[in-house]
């Protein structure tokens, strides 16, 4: 909204400094500082309010030291971070840029999701939530949304090689490139024209030339060829956004993990978006230039401000839990943004946190079958799942499992990174 009336009155008014919200680095530290706020100032009166109103968790005893002790605490806490992040994500982002309009709907999509769950949880006192089923199709349904749109907008586009041939063009394009740079006359006249494409291309990491498209997997170059392209991308969205939810979900067990994780996370795919959407650093680094990405960095920024403003009460001992309203939502997010930068196959590296706590919980629950089936009696491959609660049961304390699993995510998103040059 800002950015519009802003925009307005520099073209028509020529009001010193309007100018300024044009500039990408400008927007994303206001969204980062008011999320920040937001959630630190608001935050406490809405736990506030969800203690009179005894919305608390209801813990079961797990023989998880400490564990008890959290009961009553309040949840459903992800309606802070959400709303934290939304005001300045729609005072401060282009509200006109598809990317932003997708990351808009998926949030509140996947919030809605979560907080049916929790609700049914709370109130209608039903343990399990939301039905399985239920929370698929609300996955399925974002997950063909996205796709669905990132087959048909005109605006959703992949340029190999970027076309602005003078400096004044780079600079029209993206302000920030020139500004941060240094070098935009060398590296304009380096470019050459090109046709924006309409494809299916993702990324493939530590791979030279690192470009897999979709349409590969279809053996023909008919036209229903490109419709069926478009099928399995969707079906590929839907598995993504599927996962990578349901795996912060998982995570979401101790004070701060799910938290601090994500916001790591999402500092990586901020990273990727501006590279991907400026004309000069994706040329230099040799990957598809995005136009219109860049500005995915100023919904990045206001998340992470709004994860830290939530870390604030949810680290040990945590006053509020961001509930399945929040890690649902969370996971939604980073998947549907690494669709967005072509950087879906990073997930496993990036989100290697959120993989292999749905791995100890699918190999915990599948050994637990088998070994029933075969021995008449159920055994457990881990102490107990997810690879969290394994670690509590071996006597760590929260706090250092939550850092240390802090640390390697840091590391995961650090060697994520370097997959921009390593091929």
């Amino acid at each position: 909204m800002l950015y519009t009336l802003l925009e307005y009155l520099e073209t028509h008014f020529d009001l010193p400094g309007t100018g300024l919200f044009q500039y990408l680095s400008f927007r994303s530290v206001c969204a980062i500082v008011f999320a920040l706020l937001i959630g630190a100032i608001f935050g406490k009166k809405i736990i506030e309010m969800l203690r009179r109103r005894q919305i608390g968790e209801d813990i079961r005893n797990l023989g998880l030291e400490g564990q008890m002790e959290k009961r009553g605490t309040p949840t459903m806490g992800g309606i802070i971070i959400l709303g934290a992040m939304l005001v300045p994500v729609l005072l401060f982002c282009d509200l006109g840029n598809v990317y932003v309009q997708l990351m808009i709907v998926s949030s509140v999509w996947l919030g809605l999701l979560g907080f049916a769950d929790d609700y049914i949880k709370v109130f209608r006192k039903h343990k399990e939530g939301l039905k399985g089923r239920f929370k698929i199709i609300g996955q399925v349904g974002l997950g063909i949304i996205v796709g669905t749109t990132m087959c048909f907008s005109r605006d959703i586009v992949i340029v190999e090689k970027a076309q602005p041939r003078t400096e004044t063009a780079v600079a029209a394009a993206q302000p920030d490139a020139v500004q941060t740079a240094g070098h935009g006359t060398a590296a304009a006249k380096a470019y050459s024209s090109s046709v924006p494409q309409k494809t299916a291309k993702t990324t493939i990491p530590f791979v030279k030339n690192n470009e897999f498209d979709y349409h590969w997997l279809v053996p023909s170059d008919k036209p229903w060829g490109d419709v069926l392209t478009w099928i399995i991308y969707i079906l590929i969205a839907i598995f993504i956004i599927t996962a990578v939810s349901n795996g912060a979900n998982l995570t979401d067990g101790l004070d701060g993990l799910a938290t601090g994780v994500s916001a790591i996370i999402i500092v990586i795919m901020g990273v990727f978006a501006y590279l991907s959407g400026n004309i000069i650093y994706s040329d230099y680094l040799n990957i598809m230039y995005l136009p219109g990405t860049g500005e995915l960095m100023v919904f990045a920024s206001a998340l992470v401000g709004a994860l830290i403003g939530f870390l604030w009460y949810n680290c040990y001992p945590a006053q509020v839990f961001m509930g399945d309203t929040g890690s649902l939502a969370l996971g939604g997010i980073i998947a549907v943004f690494a669709l967005l930068v072509r950087k879906e196959l990073l997930l496993p590296l990036l989100c290697g946190i959120f993989l292999v706590e749905a791995l100890s919980t699918m190999i915990q629950v599948s050994y637990f079958r088998y070994t029933k089936h075969r021995y008449g009696e159920g055994r457990r491959y881990f102490l107990m799942a997810p690879l969290h609660h394994h670690y509590q049961k071996k006597g760590i304390p929260e706090n250092k499992i939550v850092v240390r699993f802090w640390v390697v995510q840091i590391l995961l998103a650090a060697m994520t990174l370097v997959t921009l040059k390593i091929r």
